[in-house]
């Protein structure tokens, strides 16, 4: 990975936690590097113990940020989530939810969609 593919990654990350901690968000971890995956952000949003994975694009040409999170890519972050639970060191939570934001950088100010719910474990 180039570093200006880097630094977009993690441009995008700012941005979408920036998003969750207007709503109320808390964010528990960042960048966390396991086995399967690289978690992008944990968070809690009300109760709910939220796996959040940032996909940046500047533009359609490969398809679109969300479209980028394939069953390949939701099988390794669902693998790095339980491995990451498994070490017993994130908060008990009612509720575990996958999100993905998917952020056109193409545009200025940068679009910004979340996608609550995105996926599940099975």
């Amino acid at each position: 990975m180039g570093r200006d593919t880097r630094a977009a990654g993690r441009r995008g990350e700012y941005l979408a936690e920036r998003h969750l901690s207007a709503q109320g968000w808390r964010i528990l971890a960042r960048n966390v590097h396991l086995r399967y995956a690289e978690l992008d952000l944990v968070a809690l949003d009300r109760g709910a113990l939220v796996f959040v994975e940032v996909r940046l694009r500047r533009g359609g040409r490969f398809g679109s940020a969300a479209e980028s999170v394939d069953a390949r890519k939701r099988r390794r972050i669902a693998a790095a989530a339980a491995e990451l639970l498994a070490r017993g060191t994130l908060p008990r939570a009612a509720r575990i939810r996958f999100d993905v934001i998917a952020i056109d950088a193409s545009r200025e100010p940068p679009e910004l969609v979340h996608y609550r719910d995105a996926f599940s474990l099975e």
